[in-house]
């Protein structure tokens, strides 16, 4: 079985959430997909974590974290007016 990636996980979730909104699914087959939904919720709010903790070492300075909120007028890609 293929190791699980964020992208696959949350590609699953969107397809879940698509097949309850359209709201044909049985009761059952509905709470099952919402369990599954769950599952695929912790397991990317892990996967942020982890990555929200790598940047935090990535801007390790002077020996000690100095975290750097992201700020969206930051992320350099805005054009000039």
């Amino acid at each position: 079985m293929a190791k699980k990636t964020f992208e696959s996980a949350l590609s699953r979730l969107e397809q879940i959430t698509t097949e309850l909104e359209q709201g044909e699914l049985s009761l059952e087959k509905s709470l099952k997909k919402f369990e599954e939904g769950i599952e695929l919720v912790r397991f990317c709010g892990a996967r942020l974590e982890e990555a929200r903790s790598r940047v935090d070492l990535l801007l390790e300075k002077s020996g000690h974290l100095e975290p750097v909120p992201f700020d969206e007028e930051d992320r350099g890609d805005q054009t000039l007016s």
